[in-house]
């Protein structure tokens, strides 16, 4: 268990094995204060103000950086 704060980025950054991982959060979550669970590869990320789960997934050690699989945006219709 660690304490981290959600970057500009909307990520937070946690060591597993001697790697540096990126896990993506949200930019609507920056400067949020978090609580990182981790259990082997199962990373829980837990907003500490409100105890709300932002995140939970299985960490692919093989990619630094770990989306977080939500849509870019809405589709623009091109002119």
């Amino acid at each position: 268990m660690r304490t981290d704060r959600v970057d500009q980025a909307g990520s937070v950054t946690l060591r597993v094995n001697g790697r540096l991982h990126h896990i993506g959060i949200g930019r609507h979550h920056y400067r949020t204060r978090v609580l990182i669970l981790a259990q082997d590869h199962h990373i829980t990320v837990i907003n500490a103000a409100t105890g709300e789960v932002l995140r939970d997934l299985i960490l692919d050690p093989t990619r630094d950086y770990q989306p977080t699989r939500a849509p870019k945006g809405p589709k623009r219709k091109k002119p």
